[in-house]
């Protein structure tokens, strides 16, 4: 059962990093490249039926870690109260920055609620990049110091960053040079994102310019993913294990690279949707190859002292994701049926949606 929830949890968060992920991506086109009200418009049309519906992914991804994986649930949550709260306020920013902006027809306050979005998009993306950096790299968990643990052993906690930036410290913060790689990485993945999702929804006058951006951010994310596959081994020493033990694994970086190398072709399809479906690829298979490659490992640990946690020693009771399937196949019965529903009415452009306006 451990199994089961662990594929559904990431299952939920790789659709959630692919739907809200297009928000962040249009929040950070809005905040660069839309010039003019009527390409602003054009971005928050497409986004504006969405972008809350997208975000119960994470609360429902939440509500599976609670549930399934507590002990998990009780260190990440501890551990990374400070990015967590920060991420909290983030995702407030950007939502008043989309409903507040059009209560009032001014250029002042168009232009804070404008910067509000873009602002909190851009550092939303970062900050979910530095995220999983952090769960590659692992933790000083029981925060072992002279080896010696402080605490109990799936406790943690870290400043936003420490004074060596360095993945290898024994007191280790939020950000260093890793985790900020893949921060970046996440910046410029969800870019490419949303714009593919903009020339998707849209007849933007801004869309071919768009295309051409996705072509040269393209070059930009393949020399990051390229580094930060390098750099890996300074972090994990033998990082392709599971692949090479359980070679069917292949078939997540072969997904993530279909769709990298697919973007570069931006230019040439004939199709608006066709780009949306490459950046999806390489999002989705992006992910679910970085989880692959810590499997069974949920968090590792950076000590000797403490072990790594895992599915299975952080899983909840036999009896209780037992029982927790039967409610899980009702609610995605629901969801299935709300998600269908909701592209179905908002299929097609959204040029003449008209989202904020009053």
């Amino acid at each position: 059962m451990e199994l089961f929830w662990y594929i559904v949890l990431m299952g939920m968060l790789a659709t959630y990093i692919v739907l809200d992920g297009y928000d962040f991506g249009a929040g950070i086109v809005h905040l660069f490249f839309a010039k003019t009200e009527k390409d602003k418009k054009a971005v928050t049309n497409a986004i504006g039926p969405f972008w809350d519906a997208n975000e119960v992914w994470l609360i429902a991804s939440g509500g599976v870690l609670f549930f399934a994986f507590p002990t998990l649930y009780a260190s990440s949550f501890s551990g990374f109260y400070l990015p967590l709260i920060m991420i909290l306020w983030l995702l407030i920013f950007r939502a008043v920055g989309l409903e507040l902006r059009g209560q009032f027809h001014n250029v002042l306050w168009h232009e804070v609620w404008d910067k509000a979005f873009g602002i909190a998009s851009l550092l939303l993306a970062l900050f979910f990049g530095v995220a999983l950096g952090n769960v590659v790299r692992g933790v000083n968990l029981g925060m072992v110091e002279n080896g010696v643990s402080a605490h109990e052993a799936h406790y943690f906690f870290l400043p936003l960053w420490n004074p060596t930036f360095s993945p290898s410290a024994e007191h280790l913060g939020i950000i260093d040079w890793f985790t900020l790689l893949l921060g970046i990485i996440g910046v410029v993945a969800l870019t490419i994102h949303g714009a593919n999702w903009i020339i998707f929804k849209t007849n933007s006058g801004l869309n071919q310019k768009l295309k051409q951006v996705i072509f040269r951010l393209n070059f930009v994310l393949l020399a990051l993913v390229i580094a930060s596959l390098l750099l890996w081994h300074i972090i994990e020493p033998d990082p392709f294990h599971n692949f090479i033990e359980m070679p069917w694994l292949w078939i997540l970086p072969l997904i993530t690279f279909i769709g990298l190398f697919g973007l570069f072709k931006a230019q040439q399809f004939k199709k608006d949707g066709t780009g949306f479906l490459f950046s999806s690829l390489f999002l989705f298979g992006g992910f679910l190859t970085t989880a692959a490659s810590i499997f069974p490992n949920v968090l590792p640990s950076t000590n000797s002292i403490n072990p790594s946690l895992t599915i299975y020693n952080v899983a909840a009771e036999e009896y209780g994701l037992s029982v927790g399937v039967n409610w899980f196949v009702v609610a995605l019965f629901l969801l299935a049926i709300y998600m269908v529903v909701q592209y179905r009415i908002f299929k097609g452009k959204m040029d003449d949606v008209g989202y904020g306006e009053h």
